[in-house]
């Protein structure tokens, strides 16, 4: 049988369609850009106020929508899926619940938007479970990030079928593109900013509301440098500075090795931490290979000796072997040592932008002044709105008897009655409409004080809220406060340690182009390159853009 549609081709004519011409290089050049920043502001960067990424952000709200708060019972990863897959990201499943494990997984994230209950990767590379066997929840910093989005404190979108609304960018109580970075590949840009220690960061946006004038010299007196989730070594400051006084820089990290001496006298190399986003597997199989090639002698043994306390790698080494050179060798010539190159570049109300240490603070700053004054102004709405009832409660309980006989003599329903009370005593819709609703034994000498005392607090507040918004300080004030708040709550101490060099580190490029020049001792490895290449993994994956 044939599988053809059976129409009549009548039905498909419609005669008011032609053809338009359209010159192709003007048309493609079109089509790229529109292309182009769909991809950059629509998947691949991450917005400056709040850090995240759309995919990231939806993720979150829509968690919050089902209240799958930290104090809530964890749900189904894919429940949390399928909800962004409706509502809000119409794209693949895999890209949403990648983005998902990333947000959960403490070596990719400082601090973890997502928690996680069940198999969500590790640092080796070993995949996720699948999403219907895992679980999520809200962490307790991301209810930070949600607080108050209720009070009108965002802007809000149409989603991607207009039938209900989205943030445009979260509230976001610390800042969160600084605390846990971010990265992405974008048309023709692309941005990797690495997570910083939330106490020192919070420090330089307190250092920048109490003088708008500090330099950079003083913002680097709270911020030290990146502060990776993977600890590791960091080599030298004139990376991380450069980086902070223009946006782009590189810098050199380390993994944590000591030698050490067995009892029986041999020297073995133990690794504690790696660099961040390296896969560990990866990185001993990669030792392995450069051992098996001779590239590097004096190993005769690798062993992963990782469990719950931590991260072991035990390389042993060949009694006439110098444990040291070895190491350097380790160093130089697998990702043992790395270079983290830094972009800063983010959305800044839809315009990427390269920016400065300084300027990303001032950017989070501004935006926290919005959302204080944005949430004052609706709470000192809502409490102007319940005060004018409150007054038209109070002014009836002074004239019940003659609301009583009025709304009685209405045989028309509560419409005729609100009418009545209307024109006959001047209340308006709002009052006239709590008047009708007052039940009996809100009359009693008790209830009626209760009313009085909160018409009372509330004229307090109102006076409150009135004088913040009319008080530039006071709102950075309360900037200040919460974000200090924030510190005491959620505040650690800074993982990554940085170490002074004499120079700049030499970069393995440059290492080995000296190498070419200068004759070593050392095993001769033409190029970095010929390392076998590193698969990505779990968490790199889900780092790309959605």
């Amino acid at each position: 049988m044939s599988k053809k549609p059976q129409y009549d081709p009548a039905e498909i004519r419609f005669p008011d369609q032609h053809i338009v011409e359209s010159p192709l290089v003007p048309e493609m050049e079109k089509s790229y850009i529109e292309y182009a920043m769909s991809v950059i502001v629509g998947r691949a960067l991450p917005d400056v106020r709040d850090g995240l990424k759309p995919v990231h952000r939806r993720i979150l709200y829509a968690m919050y929508e089902d209240n799958l708060t930290s104090d809530k019972p964890f749900k189904k990863s894919a429940t949390c899926v399928g909800d962004v897959l409706g509502r809000y990201h119409p794209h693949g499943d895999a890209s949403v619940y990648d983005a998902l494990v990333r947000l959960a997984q403490d070596f990719s994230m400082r601090y973890t938007l997502v928690d996680g209950h069940g198999n969500f990767g590790s640092v080796d590379g070993d995949p996720p479970a699948a999403y219907r066997y895992t679980e999520a929840r809200l962490s307790k910093i991301s209810n930070e990030m949600l607080r108050d989005i209720e009070k009108d404190t965002v802007d809000w979108d149409p989603n991607f079928d207009e039938s209900r609304k989205e943030p445009r960018v979260l509230p976001c109580r610390f800042p969160n593109l600084l605390v846990n970075g971010s990265s992405g590949i974008a048309v023709g840009m692309a941005t990797n900013i690495p997570p910083h220690n939330l106490r020192e960061v919070i420090g330089a946006c307190i250092c920048v509301l109490d003088d708008p004038d500090a330099t950079l010299g003083d913002l680097m007196e709270h911020v030290k440098g990146p502060d990776f989730p993977t600890k590791g070594i960091i080599m030298g400051r004139s990376g991380i500075r450069a980086a902070y006084a223009t946006g782009r820089g590189k810098i050199t990290l380390r993994g944590r090795a000591t030698i050490e001496e067995t009892k029986n006298g041999r020297t073995q190399i133990i690794i504690t931490e790696i660099p961040y986003m390296v896969n560990k597997a990866r990185l001993i199989e990669n030792m392995a290979d450069l051992v098996k090639e001779k590239r590097i002698e004096g190993i005769t043994g690798l062993n992963d000796e990782t469990n719950r306390k931590g991260m072991r790698i035990v390389v042993d080494i060949r009694k006439d072997a110098n444990a040291q050179v070895i190491l350097n060798q380790l160093y130089q010539y697998t990702q043992l040592q790395d270079t983290v190159g830094v972009i800063m570049l983010a959305i800044d109300h839809k315009v990427p932008k390269v920016m400065t240490l300084k300027q990303m603070i001032q950017k989070y700053v501004e935006f926290q002044d919005e959302v204080v004054r944005r949430r004052t102004q609706f709470d000192l709405k809502k409490a102007k709105e319940r005060a004018h009832i409150l007054e038209g409660l109070k002014k009836a309980t002074d004239i019940v008897d003659e609301l009583i006989a009025t709304i009685r003599a209405c045989k028309g329903g509560m419409a005729e009655a609100k009418a009545a009370i209307m024109e006959q005593f001047g209340f308006d819709d709002p009052q006239a409409d709590a008047i009708v609703k007052l039940q009996l034994g809100r009359l009693a000498g008790l209830e009626i004080l209760k009313i009085e005392e909160e018409l009372s607090g509330l004229q307090t507040k109102i006076e409150d809220w009135e004088d913040i918004l009319a008080n530039d300080a006071r709102v950075l004030e309360i900037v200040k406060n919460e974000l200090l708040d924030m510190k005491k709550r959620f505040g650690d101490e800074r993982r990554t340690e940085i170490q002074s060099v004499t120079g700049e580190v030499a970069s393995k490029t440059s290492s080995l182009r000296n190498s070419a020049s200068t004759p070593s001792p050392r095993p001769a490895i033409s190029s970095a390159s010929s390392r076998p290449p590193i698969r990505p993994s779990a968490a790199a994956a889900a780092a790309s853009p959605a």
